[in-house]
């Protein structure tokens, strides 16, 4: 059996990046968190964290997180159901910028009369949330990743619907030339939705002429003042009056999909509820789990 302090730990260190972090957390001594990593280690055999800034978790770490997180959530549940806490359940979920900034408002309004769960975001592009998963640092996520994390379930929630569009101004000002020379946003280093597009397109990268806009509101300001050319979701360009669709005819569908632990779990269980049911108010879908 692996001591539950010890796994606690370990889980405070990822969560908080430092040993000394972890101990101001836990109001123990940094000593007494070297320890009980230490412990563990030899306990497993295994090296379980990169002693970086911020600390990482190796392959062996994971397990040993994603351990640690599902029997902080079967506890808080058990004691819930028994009456012996107060405290609502924290579920920790990751989740797309665009989603954020969209469709999974509405989980976020419908949650906020439930006072027995407090929701917690991890924000990632749609390709990487899968690793959140992987690595334990959340309980389910929204992810573009059809092939289930192991000891997970997956559903598909349905696609966003994207579009290049820029402003008026700037679509006359670049209009006729090769996409790939003309001025981009995108929102980080991992987003290659406006370069994977631009490919189709142009067989080419996207311009190196581009914005780098890690924000949602941020991003979508810039488009609208004529900084670049993006892709926008549907919904996003329905906030906006005048931009240009600079391909009407070639939209581009991102299938997204619903990963969490098998576990059962009820507060888990009415969070993936109301992702559902935001989806089917925004996404392109199909039926519910086909």
């Amino acid at each position: 059996m692996l001591d539950p302090e010890a796994v606690k730990t370990l889980l405070a260190v990822v969560d908080e990046g430092t040993f000394d972090a972890a101990a101001k957390a836990l109001h123990v001594t940094p000593s007494a968190v070297s320890q009980r990593i230490k412990a563990l280690e030899q306990r497993t055999g295994r090296v379980l964290l990169v002693r970086t800034k911020p600390a990482r978790l190796t392959e062996s770490g994971q397990v040993i997180a994603r351990y640690g997180r599902q029997l902080a959530l079967l506890e808080q549940d058990t004691a819930a159901g028994l009456g012996l806490t107060e405290r609502p359940t924290a579920i920790q979920v990751a989740v797309n910028a665009d989603s954020l900034n969209t469709w999974f408002r509405d989980v976020v309004r419908e949650l906020a009369g439930d006072d027995d769960i407090v929701l917690g975001v991890l924000r990632d592009d749609q390709d990487h949330t899968a690793e959140a998963l992987r690595q334990g640092l959340v309980v389910a996520a929204v992810t573009s990743s059809p092939q289930p994390v192991q000891g997970c379930s997956v559903r598909p929630l349905g696609s966003m619907r994207y579009h290049a569009v820029a402003n008026k101004t700037f679509a006359k000002r670049w209009q006729g030339k090769d996409l790939s020379t003309v001025p981009v946003v995108v929102f980080d280093d991992k987003d290659d939705l406006q370069d994977a597009f631009c490919r189709r397109i142009t067989g080419k990268q996207a311009s190196s002429h581009r914005h780098y806009l890690p924000d949602g509101p941020v991003f979508e300001d810039a488009v609208v003042a004529g900084a670049g050319w993006a892709l926008l979701s549907e919904h996003q360009v329905k906030r906006h009056r005048g931009l240009v669709h600079l391909y009407p005819d070639d939209p581009v569908d991102v299938p997204l999909h619903w990963q969490q632990w098998k576990l059962d779990s009820p507060p888990l269980q009415r969070v993936a509820d109301a992702v559902f049911r935001a989806a089917r108010g925004e996404l392109h879908i199909s039926a519910p789990g086909t």
